[in-house]
């Protein structure tokens, strides 16, 4: 419970730290592959997901 209150009470400069700390550590050259990376993972969790919705509604 009180961990997610502290990510709830993030304010703009604890997110603009954060974004400051991931282009040290990365780079602005790795972080576009990085976010494309991510965006095809959630998309393929979607299909994945939607998929097996569709399982569901067809054996019922």
């Amino acid at each position: 419970m009180l961990f997610s209150n502290i990510f709830l009470a993030l304010g703009p400069w604890q997110i603009v730290l954060i974004v400051v700390v991931v282009l040290l550590l990365f780079g602005g050259k790795k972080i576009p592959e990085l976010m494309r990376g991510l965006g095809s993972g959630i998309k393929e969790f979607k299909d994945a997901s939607k998929e097996d919705t569709d399982d569901e509604a067809t054996e019922e």
